[in-house]
């Protein structure tokens, strides 16, 4: 269901011309019908060209700018009106900048009154529009002239509206809803009710849906859409949500799944100052942004030079629901008006300046017209990231990188940096440790500080190192000892060798890490605490079992080999390990 916002200067007919296309009068409050001005959003709807279709009706007031920022964040086709008897006007000018620096492609501008004005003054305020849209987004906007009151140019002001909407295309499904909220209010017997325009996806009764700011858990309980009852709505809705999970909530606030949107109090943006100020925008001041229905005081800091655009950091006192993409107007407290607006480039942006304007340059380069494009840039700025983290910060964007595990993904450039990394540190590990098969994974690991996933993915496309399972070694390498360690095993050996009454592993003189290099290459076998032997050995200890007798106990088995006790026992439990020998309290048979 598509939106249509009214804009332009206050009292130049937006509701009257609203209600003569809907049937509806959008002003709901006492006060305004009593004065004959729109100080709220109002809402109505009709169908065009068959499709049914929303307003929201803005207020043109200079008092009530804040409540006509907070209608015109979510539509897809806007319709300026101007006055033909009066012209272009102060918040014409203002309401044609909020309309551009929030990127309204698609529009229609009524000339309406035209009931009130004669031929040539309506030509002098087509002209005057004409001059005034050009250079802006609305400079191609048909311009339609009109009169709720006698009906002529209505067929054509419809016309144009249903070419506009066609052009404006389906209201985008990215499975993310979100709902910004223009009004609440408690109802008897049902409790807390909502409303808003519905974007990003589907929401159904019983749905589970976060509310921001505070991260309140509430429950659908009922849907509406204009007036009419509903199990689920889509984007592009105008939508009632009965709720439960809280007891009250403020416009501002925002309605949307769990998990899929992040809060922030620092984002990086790019901004555009209005046209009128010649200056640029200065970073001191007091500034409100304004974002779907909410507004926030704010502070700037300018990051790169521009009279109309800049890179600025945006801090927040409050936590604000925005990702990539999104769009806001800043308002100057001081001057009461609207001074700039922006769009969001990264929620999350990295501290430091240095970081900053390397980040504000590569984002202002790289084009972001999709979720997808936004993930890929802020992972590209952030080297590496969690998949849930990029979607929420990117409108529910997926990076191109292949890097990825598990939930983390990482950046070709990035992955390449780790590789290198990871190839220093093995290569290390190889210089100091030339006996050892490679480095544990965990302990590779923990020197770089990443999860032994992403050293796999890292590791699967390397042609520099192998994964052994246990262990990460550099491509060509085995463990090989040295002239000296050498001549230490060879001696080890002979002192084995001499009988199966085998010193102590202690005695044999070689350094604890080539006995344990020795053993992970199999030339020892550990038998028990600081006792070894040649695998040749134990293969003649198991070949002289069938010498004893059925049964046997520790001392004939001692006997037998020619050994102490001291080796004795550990070699039949040994053998009771590998299931050889059983023992049956104090005697043992071959199994």
């Amino acid at each position: 269901m598509p939106i249509i916002a009214t804009a332009g200067h206050v009292d130049h007919g937006k509701s009257t011309l609203v209600e003569a296309l809907t049937g509806r009068d959008p002003d709901r409050w006492a006060e305004e019908k009593e004065r004959g001005l729109t100080i709220d959003l109002g809402f109505a709807w009709t169908k065009v060209g068959g499709t049914e279709v929303g307003f929201v009706d803005v207020p043109g007031h200079e008092r009530f700018i804040k409540n006509m920022l907070a209608g015109v964040g979510a539509v897809d086709v806007a319709l300026f009106v101007v006055a033909a008897d009066e012209g272009w006007m102060p918040q014409s000018e203002e309401h044609l900048a909020v309309l551009d620096l929030m990127g309204t492609r698609r529009g229609v501008v009524a000339l309406t009154r035209i009931d009130r004005a004669d031929a040539e003054t309506a030509d002098i305020s087509e002209l005057s529009i004409l001059e005034a849209i050009e250079g802006t987004h609305l400079r191609d906007w048909p311009i339609v002239r009109v009169s709720p009151v006698t009906g002529e140019g209505m067929p054509a002001l419809v016309q144009n509206l249903e070419d506009q909407l066609a052009a404006a295309g389906p209201t985008l499904d990215c499975a993310r809803p979100r709902l910004w909220v223009d009004r609440s209010f408690r109802i008897a017997g049902v409790g807390l009710v909502v409303t808003g325009t519905l974007t990003g996806g589907w929401i159904a009764v019983d749905d589970q849906l976060m509310l921001w700011p505070g991260e309140h858990r509430v429950r659908v309980r009922g849907l509406q859409s204009h007036d009419d009852a509903a199990t689920e709505l889509g984007p592009g809705t105008r939508a009632a949500l009965n709720i439960t999970g809280i007891e009250d909530t403020n416009r501002g606030s925002m309605l949307g799944k769990a998990d899929t949107f992040r809060t922030t109090t620092r984002l990086l943006a790019r901004v555009r100052t209005v046209r009128h100020l010649e200056a640029a925008l200065p970073g001191r001041g007091a500034y409100h942004l304004h974002a779907g229905t909410g507004a926030w005081p704010v502070e700037l800091r300018i990051l790169t030079a521009d009279k109309r655009e800049a890179a600025v950091l945006v801090r927040s006192r409050g936590e604000i629901p925005l990702h990539a993409g999104d769009r806001f107007i800043l308002r100057e407290t001081g001057r009461q008006a609207v001074v700039a607006g922006g769009m969001v480039l990264d929620p999350h942006p990295p501290r430091g300046g240095a970081g900053l304007r390397a980040a504000a340059e590569l984002l202002d380069r790289v084009p972001i017209a999709t979720a997808n494009d936004a993930a890929d840039a802020l992972l590209e700025i952030r080297g590496r990231a969690l998949l849930t983290e990029l979607a929420s910060d990117s409108g529910g964007g997926q990076p191109s990188s292949s890097f990825r595990a598990g939930n983390e993904v990482m950046a070709e450039g990035a992955a390449q940096e780790l590789h290198g990394q990871l190839v220093g540190v093995v290569s290390r590990f190889h210089a100091e440790n030339r006996l050892r098969p490679g480095i544990p994974k965990a302990t590779l690991s923990s020197v770089l500080g990443v999860d032994p996933a992403v050293i796999r993915v890292v590791t699967a496309s390397s042609e520099a190192v192998s994964d052994d399972g246990a262990t990460i070694r550099l491509v060509g390498f085995s463990p090989g000892l040295s002239p000296s360690e050498q001549e230490s095993w060879d001696s080890a050996r002979a002192k084995l060798a001499e009988g199966l009454a085998v010193p102590r592993a202690s005695q044999l003189g070689i350094e604890a890490e080539l006995l344990h290099a020795l053993l992970r290459a199999e030339e020892l076998q550990k038998v028990g605490d600081d006792l070894v032997y040649l695998p040749e050995q134990l293969t003649e200890i198991e070949s002289r079992l069938s010498q004893l007798p059925d049964e046997f106990t520790v001392a004939e088995f001692r006997d037998l080999m020619g050994v102490t006790r001291r080796q004795a026992v550990p070699l039949l439990e040994w053998l009771d390990s590998r299931g050889v020998t059983v023992r049956r309290g104090d005697i043992r048979v071959v199994s």
